[in-house]
């Protein structure tokens, strides 16, 4: 039993996510207790109760009672199925980070995987799914033959309702193998690691408004666009924003950014994506909204990273499965930090945090 102490780092929502996903993949059962001790809205939320729920068919896992609120989980894993699934979290809560939960093991199935999942595509503290999408996305098909997602709905807080389709064709089953050692092997002989450390040419900006249909009178997405790209055209490429009004229960809306970087001689999941968002909120003007989010790009590219802020905490789980791996961000996140705790608890590697530089190694170097 792997005993893990929810209160540490960040001590929010990541380690019981990180530490879902990695169980389900190894089939280490986990305690964890003090769940989000330090928020005001102390333990689970609705979409850390989703996925352990979602777990619990995927991978036909055992846990104590849980609830909204519990502070405290057991977790034992059993065997991933393949299949169709659709789950619902109820409220606006991030269908990205569900995901986090559920997603690693579906990437090492028997067979196919759907995931249909209803609740919010965007919101505050979490990366959207079209930031899942355009950047995270591509770096995770390295370890599969195809992996796609479509938005069907959009769902903005506080009603939710969006819609989101991922369906997961894996390359490697983690039930071809009798250990988790052996597991491991083959996925460090077949799958180079992950090395992210420089930038090479950028090449160009792209992005999406997505707003409620009820601002398109106001012009919300045109103008969010124009006033974000007036920042980004110092860098002299290509920059295509694509504006979208939705039908949604909620007003609300964001602009997702994505910077893309060309190397030649490198496949597409070693290119370099840098991500950037801003939420559409009460007191923001468009203007600001657009500047903001063009201002967090700017930072990224601008500071020489290979991989952003949002981006680093999520790779951390796949790249210890691929020791050697290693990158370059802009600081060095308390989420990674956190996601690097949980990942060495269940992974024979170890981490080395060298100022913005995180590497992985296997235990014995």
């Amino acid at each position: 039993m792997i005993e893990l102490d929810g209160n540490y780092g960040e001590g929010g929502g990541a380690l019981v996510r990180v530490a879902l996903a990695l169980s389900a993949l190894t089939g280490k059962e986990f305690h964890v207790a003090n769940i989000r001790a330090g928020r005001k809205d102390a333990g689970l939320k609705a979409q850390h109760v989703t996925a352990i729920k979602a777990l619990k068919k995927i991978c036909q896992a055992e846990t104590n009672e849980i609830q909204l609120g519990s502070t405290e989980l057991y977790f034992k894993p059993g065997k991933t199925k393949a299949g169709r699934y659709e789950f619902d979290i109820g409220t606006a809560g991030s269908i990205s980070l569900f995901l986090q939960a559920v997603l690693l093991p579906c990437l090492f199935a028997p067979d196919k995987v759907t995931l249909t999942v209803i609740g919010g595509t965007s919101g505050k503290w979490a990366s959207s799914v079209d930031y899942l999408q355009h950047v995270l996305r591509p770096q995770l098909s390295r370890f599969v033959e195809n992996i796609e997602l479509q938005i069907l709905q959009r769902g903005y807080y506080p009603q939710g309702g969006g819609k989101v389709e991922m369906k997961v064709k894996p390359k490697y089953s983690c039930s071809e193998f009798s250990t988790v050692a052996e597991f491991n092997s083959q996925i460090q002989s077949a799958i180079t690691p992950i090395i992210f450390d420089h930038q090479s040419r950028l090449e160009q900006i792209q992005g999406v408004v997505n707003v409620s249909q009820q601002l398109r009178e106001k012009r919300v997405a045109e103008r969010i666009k124009v006033n974000a790209e007036a920042l980004l055209r110092k860098y002299q490429v290509p920059i295509t924003l694509r504006t979208e009004y939705a039908l949604s229960s909620s007003i609300g809306g964001e602009i997702v950014l994505w910077a893309s970087f060309k190397e030649p001689g490198k496949i597409a999941a070693n290119q370099v994506i840098l991500g950037a968002d801003e939420l559409v909120e009460k007191g923001k003007t468009s203007e600001q909204i657009g500047k903001e989010a063009a201002g967090k790009l700017i930072r990224e590219i601008d500071s020489q990273a290979a991989v952003d802020i949002h981006a680093e905490d999520q790779l951390i789980p796949v790249m210890a499965l691929l020791p050697g791996s290693s990158i370059i961000v802009r600081e060095v996140s308390k989420h990674a930090l956190t996601n690097i705790y949980v990942s060495e608890k269940f992974l024979p590697v170890r981490f080395e945090v060298e100022k913005r530089r995180i590497m992985v190694l296997p235990t014995s170097a």
